[in-house]
Protein backbone atom coordinates (compact mmCIF):
# COMPACT_ATOMS: atom_id res chain seq x y z
CA UNK A 1 0.00 0.00 0.00
CA UNK A 2 1.25 3.39 -0.70
CA UNK A 3 1.09 5.41 2.50
CA UNK A 4 1.16 9.29 2.71
CA UNK A 5 0.10 12.17 4.84
CA UNK A 6 -2.47 15.32 3.66
CA UNK A 7 -1.71 18.74 4.46
CA UNK A 8 -3.27 22.15 5.08
CA UNK A 9 -0.09 24.11 6.23
CA UNK A 10 -2.01 25.06 9.36
CA UNK A 11 -3.28 28.13 10.52
CA UNK A 12 -3.84 28.74 13.91
CA UNK A 13 -4.61 32.11 16.09
CA UNK A 14 -1.62 31.22 19.00
CA UNK A 15 1.11 30.44 16.25
CA UNK A 16 2.10 33.13 14.06
CA UNK A 17 2.11 32.75 9.96
CA UNK A 18 6.06 32.29 10.10
CA UNK A 19 5.73 30.03 12.37
CA UNK A 20 3.14 27.90 10.99
CA UNK A 21 4.88 27.61 8.01
CA UNK A 22 8.32 26.53 9.46
CA UNK A 23 6.20 24.01 11.56
CA UNK A 24 4.92 22.97 8.16
CA UNK A 25 7.83 22.15 6.23
CA UNK A 26 9.40 20.39 9.21
CA UNK A 27 6.88 18.07 9.30
CA UNK A 28 7.39 16.81 5.92
CA UNK A 29 11.35 16.89 6.47
CA UNK A 30 10.16 14.20 8.92
CA UNK A 31 7.97 11.81 7.22
CA UNK A 32 10.54 11.91 4.51
CA UNK A 33 13.33 11.09 6.86
CA UNK A 34 10.59 8.36 8.62
CA UNK A 35 10.10 6.51 4.86
CA UNK A 36 6.87 7.96 4.29
CA UNK A 37 5.92 7.82 0.69
CA UNK A 38 4.04 10.73 0.00
CA UNK A 39 2.40 14.08 1.03
CA UNK A 40 -0.96 15.72 -0.26
CA UNK A 41 -1.07 19.55 -0.38
CA UNK A 42 -4.25 21.10 -0.24
CA UNK A 43 -5.81 24.03 -1.82
CA UNK A 44 -7.70 26.05 0.83
CA UNK A 45 -8.91 30.16 0.26
CA UNK A 46 -9.99 32.66 2.81
CA UNK A 47 -9.64 30.39 6.04
CA UNK A 48 -7.91 32.39 8.03
CA UNK A 49 -8.43 29.58 11.14
CA UNK A 50 -7.73 26.69 9.44
CA UNK A 51 -5.07 27.07 6.39
CA UNK A 52 -2.72 29.15 4.81
CA UNK A 53 -2.33 26.54 1.95
CA UNK A 54 -3.98 29.13 -0.71
CA UNK A 55 -0.86 28.48 -3.29
CA UNK A 56 -0.30 24.46 -3.32
CA UNK A 57 1.92 24.66 -6.61
CA UNK A 58 4.06 27.03 -4.81
CA UNK A 59 4.32 24.84 -1.44
CA UNK A 60 4.82 21.81 -4.15
CA UNK A 61 8.01 23.55 -5.68
CA UNK A 62 9.29 24.58 -2.11
CA UNK A 63 9.00 20.95 -0.73
CA UNK A 64 10.69 19.93 -3.62
CA UNK A 65 13.45 21.94 -2.99
CA UNK A 66 13.67 20.54 0.41
CA UNK A 67 13.47 16.72 -0.25
CA UNK A 68 14.42 14.14 -2.58
CA UNK A 69 12.49 11.28 -2.31
CA UNK A 70 9.08 11.45 -1.16
CA UNK A 71 6.35 12.53 -3.64
CA UNK A 72 4.76 15.45 -3.98
CA UNK A 73 0.65 15.99 -4.82
CA UNK A 74 -1.82 18.21 -5.13
CA UNK A 75 -4.94 16.91 -2.90
CA UNK A 76 -6.70 18.70 -4.89
CA UNK A 77 -6.19 21.58 -7.43
CA UNK A 78 -9.13 23.14 -7.89
CA UNK A 79 -9.14 22.88 -11.99
CA UNK A 80 -11.94 25.50 -12.24
CA UNK A 81 -10.05 28.45 -10.22
CA UNK A 82 -6.82 28.59 -13.11
CA UNK A 83 -6.49 28.71 -16.33
CA UNK A 84 -5.10 25.38 -17.59
CA UNK A 85 -2.85 26.20 -19.36
CA UNK A 86 -0.96 28.16 -16.64
CA UNK A 87 -1.46 25.24 -14.73
CA UNK A 88 0.17 22.91 -17.47
CA UNK A 89 3.05 25.04 -17.08
CA UNK A 90 3.30 25.18 -13.48
CA UNK A 91 2.71 21.62 -12.56
CA UNK A 92 5.31 20.71 -15.71
CA UNK A 93 8.11 22.77 -13.87
CA UNK A 94 7.32 21.61 -10.22
CA UNK A 95 7.65 17.91 -12.39
CA UNK A 96 11.31 19.20 -13.20
CA UNK A 97 12.05 20.34 -10.35
CA UNK A 98 11.33 17.35 -8.49
CA UNK A 99 12.45 15.59 -10.79
CA UNK A 100 9.48 13.62 -11.27
CA UNK A 101 7.77 13.51 -7.88
CA UNK A 102 4.57 14.71 -8.84
CA UNK A 103 1.42 13.23 -8.76
CA UNK A 104 -1.40 15.89 -10.28
CA UNK A 105 -4.65 15.03 -7.85
CA UNK A 106 -7.42 17.37 -8.88
CA UNK A 107 -10.82 18.31 -8.32
CA UNK A 108 -13.86 20.95 -7.95
CA UNK A 109 -13.97 21.29 -4.20
CA UNK A 110 -17.15 20.83 -2.30
CA UNK A 111 -16.91 24.15 -1.14
CA UNK A 112 -18.23 27.30 -3.07
CA UNK A 113 -16.65 30.26 -0.87
CA UNK A 114 -13.56 30.85 -3.08
CA UNK A 115 -15.69 30.74 -6.62
CA UNK A 116 -17.59 33.33 -5.30
CA UNK A 117 -14.51 35.69 -4.83
CA UNK A 118 -12.88 34.76 -7.68
CA UNK A 119 -16.51 35.69 -9.56
CA UNK A 120 -16.40 32.02 -10.88
CA UNK A 121 -19.99 30.18 -11.35
CA UNK A 122 -19.72 27.14 -8.91
CA UNK A 123 -23.15 25.70 -10.61
CA UNK A 124 -20.65 25.76 -14.11
CA UNK A 125 -17.84 23.95 -12.03
CA UNK A 126 -18.43 20.32 -13.86
CA UNK A 127 -17.85 21.25 -17.30
CA UNK A 128 -15.30 23.88 -16.48
CA UNK A 129 -13.47 20.73 -14.58
CA UNK A 130 -13.74 18.57 -17.37
CA UNK A 131 -12.73 21.28 -19.86
CA UNK A 132 -10.10 22.13 -18.28
CA UNK A 133 -8.67 18.76 -17.75
CA UNK A 134 -9.06 17.97 -21.09
CA UNK A 135 -6.75 20.54 -22.22
CA UNK A 136 -4.13 20.00 -19.46
CA UNK A 137 -3.83 16.46 -20.64
CA UNK A 138 -3.62 17.30 -24.31
CA UNK A 139 -0.87 20.54 -23.81
CA UNK A 140 1.46 17.80 -21.71
CA UNK A 141 1.21 14.57 -24.42
CA UNK A 142 1.03 16.65 -27.37
CA UNK A 143 3.90 19.38 -28.55
CA UNK A 144 1.97 22.26 -30.68
CA UNK A 145 -2.46 22.06 -29.51
CA UNK A 146 -5.00 24.25 -30.57
CA UNK A 147 -8.24 24.03 -28.86
CA UNK A 148 -12.23 25.73 -28.94
CA UNK A 149 -14.38 25.01 -26.21
CA UNK A 150 -16.88 26.88 -24.70
CA UNK A 151 -14.53 28.27 -21.64
CA UNK A 152 -11.24 28.31 -23.09
CA UNK A 153 -9.99 28.85 -26.35
CA UNK A 154 -6.33 28.83 -28.27
CA UNK A 155 -4.44 28.51 -31.31
CA UNK A 156 -1.00 26.52 -31.61
CA UNK A 157 0.65 26.07 -27.81
CA UNK A 158 3.38 25.06 -27.15
CA UNK A 159 4.06 23.79 -23.60
CA UNK A 160 7.45 24.61 -21.98
CA UNK A 161 8.32 22.66 -20.19
CA UNK A 162 7.42 19.72 -21.12
CA UNK A 163 6.49 17.30 -17.99
CA UNK A 164 9.32 15.24 -16.97
CA UNK A 165 7.13 11.93 -16.40
CA UNK A 166 6.03 10.44 -19.64
CA UNK A 167 3.50 10.64 -21.70
CA UNK A 168 2.26 12.77 -18.24
CA UNK A 169 2.61 12.62 -14.58
CA UNK A 170 0.02 10.54 -12.96
CA UNK A 171 -3.49 11.78 -12.40
CA UNK A 172 -6.07 11.37 -9.64
CA UNK A 173 -9.71 12.95 -9.21
CA UNK A 174 -10.87 13.25 -5.92
CA UNK A 175 -14.32 12.58 -4.83
CA UNK A 176 -16.08 13.43 -1.42
CA UNK A 177 -19.99 13.55 -2.46
CA UNK A 178 -21.51 9.93 -3.74
CA UNK A 179 -22.99 11.12 -7.25
CA UNK A 180 -18.79 11.68 -8.20
CA UNK A 181 -17.52 8.12 -7.99
CA UNK A 182 -19.30 6.55 -10.79
CA UNK A 183 -18.30 9.56 -12.96
CA UNK A 184 -14.49 9.10 -12.00
CA UNK A 185 -15.27 5.11 -13.03
CA UNK A 186 -16.47 5.93 -15.99
CA UNK A 187 -13.57 8.53 -17.00
CA UNK A 188 -10.85 5.99 -16.46
CA UNK A 189 -8.70 7.59 -13.41
CA UNK A 190 -7.52 6.62 -10.42
CA UNK A 191 -9.73 7.53 -7.34
CA UNK A 192 -9.34 9.96 -4.67
CA UNK A 193 -11.81 9.39 -2.08
CA UNK A 194 -12.72 11.58 1.21
CA UNK A 195 -14.57 11.72 4.33
CA UNK A 196 -15.55 15.24 4.51
CA UNK A 197 -19.29 15.35 2.96
CA UNK A 198 -19.66 11.39 3.55
CA UNK A 199 -18.88 8.54 6.17
CA UNK A 200 -16.43 5.29 6.71
CA UNK A 201 -19.27 3.11 6.11
CA UNK A 202 -20.55 4.99 2.33
CA UNK A 203 -17.11 3.81 1.53
CA UNK A 204 -17.84 0.16 -0.01
CA UNK A 205 -21.54 1.56 -2.00
CA UNK A 206 -19.29 4.53 -3.34
CA UNK A 207 -15.83 2.90 -4.14
CA UNK A 208 -18.19 -0.05 -5.39
CA UNK A 209 -19.62 2.18 -7.51
CA UNK A 210 -16.70 3.73 -9.21
CA UNK A 211 -15.28 -0.09 -10.23
CA UNK A 212 -18.99 -0.78 -11.49
CA UNK A 213 -18.40 2.16 -13.48
CA UNK A 214 -14.81 1.71 -14.43
CA UNK A 215 -15.77 -1.83 -15.89
CA UNK A 216 -18.97 -0.74 -17.60
CA UNK A 217 -16.95 1.58 -19.61
CA UNK A 218 -14.46 -1.23 -20.88
CA UNK A 219 -11.46 0.37 -18.95
CA UNK A 220 -8.60 -2.59 -18.12
CA UNK A 221 -8.13 -4.02 -14.35
CA UNK A 222 -10.87 -2.73 -11.43
CA UNK A 223 -9.16 0.87 -11.23
CA UNK A 224 -7.49 2.00 -7.92
CA UNK A 225 -9.11 3.25 -5.25
CA UNK A 226 -6.88 5.95 -2.32
CA UNK A 227 -8.08 7.01 0.63
CA UNK A 228 -7.89 10.34 2.82
CA UNK A 229 -8.61 9.92 6.48
CA UNK A 230 -8.12 11.67 9.52
CA UNK A 231 -5.49 9.69 11.29
CA UNK A 232 -4.25 10.51 14.49
CA UNK A 233 -1.68 7.89 16.58
CA UNK A 234 -1.20 7.51 20.52
CA UNK A 235 0.52 6.12 22.90
CA UNK A 236 -2.91 4.77 24.68
CA UNK A 237 -6.48 4.53 23.23
CA UNK A 238 -7.89 7.26 25.95
CA UNK A 239 -4.81 9.78 25.45
CA UNK A 240 -5.28 9.50 21.25
CA UNK A 241 -9.57 9.88 21.52
CA UNK A 242 -8.61 12.62 24.27
CA UNK A 243 -6.00 14.95 21.98
CA UNK A 244 -7.93 14.79 18.63
CA UNK A 245 -11.83 15.06 20.26
CA UNK A 246 -12.39 19.12 19.26
CA UNK A 247 -10.19 18.85 16.10
CA UNK A 248 -12.69 15.78 15.11
CA UNK A 249 -15.76 17.53 15.71
CA UNK A 250 -14.27 20.37 14.25
CA UNK A 251 -13.77 18.34 10.66
CA UNK A 252 -16.94 16.17 11.38
CA UNK A 253 -18.97 19.48 10.95
CA UNK A 254 -16.81 21.28 7.89
CA UNK A 255 -20.03 20.66 5.95
CA UNK A 256 -22.57 20.96 8.41
CA UNK A 257 -25.28 20.83 5.57
CA UNK A 258 -24.70 16.88 5.00
CA UNK A 259 -24.24 15.87 8.50
CA UNK A 260 -27.24 13.41 9.03
CA UNK A 261 -28.70 13.61 12.40
CA UNK A 262 -27.34 14.52 15.94
CA UNK A 263 -23.18 14.01 15.68
CA UNK A 264 -21.99 12.16 18.58
CA UNK A 265 -18.04 11.66 19.31
CA UNK A 266 -18.45 8.14 19.46
CA UNK A 267 -20.00 8.51 16.20
CA UNK A 268 -17.18 10.57 14.92
CA UNK A 269 -14.70 8.42 16.23
CA UNK A 270 -16.43 5.52 14.10
CA UNK A 271 -17.07 7.81 10.89
CA UNK A 272 -14.64 10.12 10.37
CA UNK A 273 -11.08 9.21 11.39
CA UNK A 274 -8.73 6.10 12.71
CA UNK A 275 -8.16 7.26 15.86
CA UNK A 276 -6.24 5.18 19.07
CA UNK A 277 -2.36 3.20 19.31
CA UNK A 278 -0.79 1.91 16.56
CA UNK A 279 -2.29 -1.49 16.72
CA UNK A 280 -5.57 -0.53 16.70
CA UNK A 281 -5.03 1.81 13.72
CA UNK A 282 -3.10 -0.78 12.32
CA UNK A 283 -6.85 -3.07 12.19
CA UNK A 284 -8.80 -0.14 11.09
CA UNK A 285 -6.66 0.39 8.15
CA UNK A 286 -6.59 -3.50 7.04
CA UNK A 287 -10.13 -3.44 7.56
CA UNK A 288 -10.65 -1.29 5.01
CA UNK A 289 -8.17 -2.71 2.78
CA UNK A 290 -9.93 -5.64 2.83
CA UNK A 291 -13.17 -4.45 2.47
CA UNK A 292 -13.13 -1.65 0.49
CA UNK A 293 -10.14 -2.68 -1.50
CA UNK A 294 -7.54 0.19 -1.36
CA UNK A 295 -4.11 0.76 -2.65
CA UNK A 296 -3.54 3.20 -0.51
CA UNK A 297 -4.07 6.24 2.35
CA UNK A 298 -3.04 9.30 3.23
CA UNK A 299 -3.33 10.71 6.58
CA UNK A 300 -4.98 14.05 8.00
CA UNK A 301 -2.61 14.78 10.34
CA UNK A 302 -3.65 17.71 12.15
CA UNK A 303 -7.47 16.70 12.64
CA UNK A 304 -9.48 20.07 12.26
CA UNK A 305 -6.51 22.15 12.61
CA UNK A 306 -6.53 21.80 15.89
CA UNK A 307 -3.32 20.15 16.97
CA UNK A 308 0.32 21.25 18.87
CA UNK A 309 3.41 21.01 16.55
CA UNK A 310 4.34 18.21 19.09
CA UNK A 311 1.01 16.62 18.46
CA UNK A 312 1.22 16.11 15.26
CA UNK A 313 4.84 15.26 15.26
CA UNK A 314 4.51 12.05 17.94
CA UNK A 315 1.18 11.13 15.79
CA UNK A 316 3.43 11.26 12.83
CA UNK A 317 6.52 8.92 13.95
CA UNK A 318 4.00 6.70 15.27
CA UNK A 319 1.97 6.57 11.78
CA UNK A 320 5.31 5.98 9.99
CA UNK A 321 7.83 3.70 12.44
CA UNK A 322 4.61 1.84 13.60
CA UNK A 323 1.77 1.46 11.61
CA UNK A 324 3.41 1.82 7.96
CA UNK A 325 5.66 -0.92 8.08
CA UNK A 326 3.39 -3.39 8.70
CA UNK A 327 1.61 -2.98 5.20
CA UNK A 328 5.05 -2.60 3.41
Amino acid sequence: MEFGIFHEFLSAPDVSQAVAFRQSFEQIEAAERWGLDIVWLAEIHMNPTRSLSSAPLTIASAIAARTSRIKIGTAVQILPLGHPLRLAEETATIDHISNGRLVFGVGRSAFPRAYDAYGISYKESPEMFAEGLEIIEKVWREPVVSHSGHYWSFENFNLVPRPLQQPRPPIRIAASQPGTYAAIGAMGYPLFAALRASAIDDLPANIGAYRQAWKEAGHPGRGEAYLQVPIYVGDTQEQAEADVHDGLMRFATYRADLVRGPLTYDAALRQKGLVGTADFVTRRIEELRDTVGLEGISAEINIGSLLSHEQVMHSLRLYCQEVMPRFK
